[in-house]
């Protein structure tokens, strides 16, 4: 029944209306959760998966949430914004792990996995690139039900928390091109420019949801913006989704040199399914381009689009190479961890108060096919054949696993 368009009048008088048996169903069915949080461990990992705002509308629900002291304080959030909201605040980090359900934002560390009870659900990121076997077996092990954000599909089959973060990650990109640009080891150049003055040159290399929101936001500033992908598709889905015409081209060698010898930012944002980013821009390339100019490379976080490419942090975020300035932090959304946060729990909170709803996790897996896409392990057991496959371990079907526990 959709109730989109009533009043809260009349879906309670519908309410009042359904057979006694069925409201009760309905109440048997929720289950109140243990939600923890805890404190992010790794480097310059600033993001937080729940608000306190969120908190609040968990723990209004009947759900209890217990917040490792300080795990918001990097994203803006102290401990007496979750305890005003109804969240209990944990000094011992033990406390945390030993919670029905656990949330975070970096997969947990082989040390964290080892303080958890055993038959929780774990939500997190899973990071395959840097994945080892020793993780999977330890969650093996604890017979842990484990969901990868990074897999998680909306209702249009997107991958949510991934085009969230690359929105963020893509507009934040040409923030601080704009930032070295200007600063005293830039070139002192306005991105976008003014009346009477040439526009800035941007280069995006891919046109994916990152080179799209790149795109966006340096069109806004009045930069001057060339895309370039290898899918033909991708540059029509850019052009029309920005509404405008651009310059647009297949990764033709000679056109993409001519253009890097000539910007002033340069933007690699080509990504792969698995394994490696391919390598777009040779050393040589980069060596024609222009004085301090910038390479802002996104897909660092697997390898990078530029040869000259090396990861760096938000401490020490560039360094020069053939007199081009580089900028190659793996993790730019953690740069603006207040709004990555507020993107995060959007995603996480509804998924929380559905699978309370659902009465659990085996009900909420057969509801929602979006969660099951990111259920990499059901109760012990790998559920995701590329981890199966890459790691040797033996695979279960979802499905069945979860008709056989019912």
């Amino acid at each position: 029944m959709d109730t989109s368009n009533k009043g809260f009048s009349e879906i309670a008088k519908q309410a009042l209306l359904m057979p006694q048996e069925a409201l009760m169903a309905i109440k048997n069915r929720k289950h109140n959760l243990n939600i923890g949080i805890p404190k992010e461990t790794t480097f310059q990992e600033n993001r937080i998966a729940l608000t306190p705002l969120s908190v609040g509308l968990l723990v209004n629900n009947g759900h209890e949430v217990h917040i490792e002291t300080g795990a918001g304080n990097a994203a803006k959030f102290p401990d007496k914004d979750y305890a005003e909201e109804g969240g209990q605040i944990a000094y011992d980090s033990k406390k945390i792990w030993e919670s029905d359900v656990i949330i975070k934002v970096e997969p947990p560390t082989i040390e964290e996995i080892g303080m958890m009870r055993g038959g929780q659900t774990l939500i997190s990121g899973l990071q395959v690139s840097s994945l080892k076997a020793d993780y999977l077996k330890l969650l093996v092990q604890k017979n842990i039900t484990a969901v990868a954000y990074e897999y998680l599909r909306d209702e249009g089959n997107i991958l949510t928390v991934v085009r969230s973060m690359s929105e963020i990650v893509g507009t934040a990109s040409i923030h601080i091109a704009s930032e070295l640009l200007c600063t005293h080891n830039g070139k002192g150049l306005l991105l976008g420019g003014v009346t009477g003055i040439p526009p800035t040159e941007i280069v995006i290399i891919g046109a994916g949801t990152v080179g799209e929101y790149a795109a966006r936001t340096a069109l806004a500033l009045g930069a001057d913006v060339k895309v370039f992908d290898n899918s033909v598709y991708h540059l029509r889905r850019l052009q029309n989704n920005i509404g405008s015409r651009i310059f647009t081209s297949v990764l033709q060698p000679v056109v993409l040199q001519k253009a890097l010898s000539k910007c002033d930012v340069a933007i690699g944002a080509m990504r792969a399914k698995e394994g490696r980013s391919p390598c777009i821009v040779s050393e040589e390339m980069v060596s024609r381009m222009k004085e301090d100019s910038i390479i802002i490379d996104v897909s660092i976080d697997q390898g990078g689009c530029f040869e000259t490419s090396k990861v760096t942090n938000h401490t020490e975020p560039v360094f020069k190479k053939h007199d081009v300035i580089h900028y190659c932090v793996p993790n730019i959304a953690s740069r603006v961890a207040r709004t990555a946060s507020y993107a995060l729990t959007n995603i996480f909170t509804p998924i929380l108060l559905e699978l309370g709803e659902a009465g659990g996790m085996k009900n909420y897996l057969w509801s929602n096919s979006g969660i099951r896409s990111g259920v990499y392990m059901y109760n012990g057991h790998i559920t995701n054949k590329y981890l199966s496959n890459q790691f040797k371990l033996p695979y279960k079907d979802l499905d069945l696993l979860v008709a056989a526990h019912g």
